[in-house]
């Protein structure tokens, strides 16, 4: 393989300016992409097929979540981060906590057949292609360096000139700004190869960007899909009456309760949302398990009852607990619709409650004690 000595780079000094002064076109010859072979992916954990593992994650991270949260709750922990009173839980809200706990269960069983029916519609995974695929980007990396040329000539650069004055200095960055001309990269039998950066480039791009593309893009279905069906589920009064006016009998959410839902609803907004995000961003299954059950948490998170300044689910987004509680108050149920990520949807279409969450608590307050003194007198 090729090594940077002090000899072959001034070689490829030499290769470089020879090219510049002939203004010869460079070698077009790409590095080979290497060869691979197939194998099924295996399971993540020996002793669970990750088929389940994606089925149950979601399922464990829920209960896990909204059963830490129904502690704080029960041993008052944090009152001083409470959006709501425990009083106004049993005061307020016209569901009992077991008819909350049987409807999320169903809701679940759902979900497991939705994603056991996605999986199986799935063709098995395969692992053994990574350095191909990452070949493959290095490839795309070389290709596009031949535009550089044309970019530099169009802010008034000469990328000949600048090639040979950098050629000896700095070789792989003339190479570069040649257009991608490595003609010092090769191995001992004279096949050309990738730079090290080249490389560097194209295995960030493979497991990082296109992985956090695919995640956000993935959210942005969600958010998209859940924005719009859930503002039609409250501007539908057929809707609203038939299916999500049960979801709106918990006014004061706590954790457990976030996938409290009519069962037709909570597949069309949740599952059938999420499937379609995993479904149209190619995710693998464990990208998808990751997708679902951090989708899970956001949604526990965000009916959690809690304002905790420390909460990184609170802190990545202003779609938090107290902005999704404000949607759960009779005074601002026709206002933020978006869920559970971002908030984006509900600040282009104007529809993100106007003011503020606590100066709307605190004239409801100061009415209350009026209409209490006034009562009194």
């Amino acid at each position: 393989m090729f090594n940077a000595t002090s000899a072959s780079l001034s070689s490829a000094a030499s290769s470089i300016m020879a090219n510049n002064n002939n203004t010869t076109l460079f070698d077009t010859a790409l590095p080979p992409l290497p060869a691979y072979e197939l194998q099924p992916r295996p399971d993540l954990l020996p002793w669970l097929p990750d088929f389940w593992l994606s089925l149950v994650a979601p399922i464990v991270v829920y209960w896990v979540m909204s059963l830490l949260f129904h502690l704080v709750d029960t041993l008052d922990l944090f009152p001083q981060y409470r959006l709501h009173t425990p009083e106004e839980i049993t005061r307020r809200n016209h569901a009992s906590r077991y008819e909350v706990a049987r409807d999320v269960i169903l809701q679940q069983i759902i979900q497991v057949v939705t994603g056991a029916a996605l999986q199986l519609a799935d063709p098995p995974e395969y692992i053994g292609k990574d350095d191909y695929d990452v070949a493959v980007w290095a490839t795309r990396v070389r290709l596009a360096q031949r535009a550089l040329p044309t970019l530099l000539g169009l802010v008034g650069l000469n990328a000949t000139a600048l090639s040979k004055n950098m050629a000896v200095a700095h070789p792989l960055l003339a190479g570069a700004v040649a257009g991608g001309y490595y003609p010092f990269l090769r191995t001992d039998a004279d096949v050309p190869v990738f730079a090290a950066w080249e490389m560097a480039v194209a295995r960030a791009i493979y497991h990082v960007l296109v992985p956090a593309l695919q995640f956000f893009v993935a959210v942005f279905i969600l958010d998209t899909w859940q924005y719009f069906l859930h503002r039609l589920m409250h501007m539908n009064r057929w809707l609203y009456t038939t299916f999500h006016s049960r979801h709106h009998r918990l006014y004061v959410p706590y954790a457990y309760g976030a996938l409290y839902n009519h069962p037709l609803e909570g597949f069309l907004l949740d599952s059938l949302g999420a499937g379609i995000g995993f479904k149209i961003t190619g995710m693998t299954a464990l990208q998808g398990t990751c997708f679902f059950s951090f989708s899970t948490m956001k949604t526990v998170d965000d009916h959690c009852g809690y304002a905790f300044p420390w909460d990184p689910l609170q802190l990545i987004t202003n779609n938090n607990a107290a902005y999704h509680d404000i949607h759960h108050q009779t005074w601002g149920i026709k206002t933020n619709f978006s869920q559970p990520f971002f908030t984006f949807w509900d600040q282009i279409l104007s529809t993100k409650y106007k003011g503020s969450r606590e100066d709307r608590l605190a004239d409801k307050k100061r009415t209350a004690e009026k209409m209490a003194a006034a009562a009194a007198k």
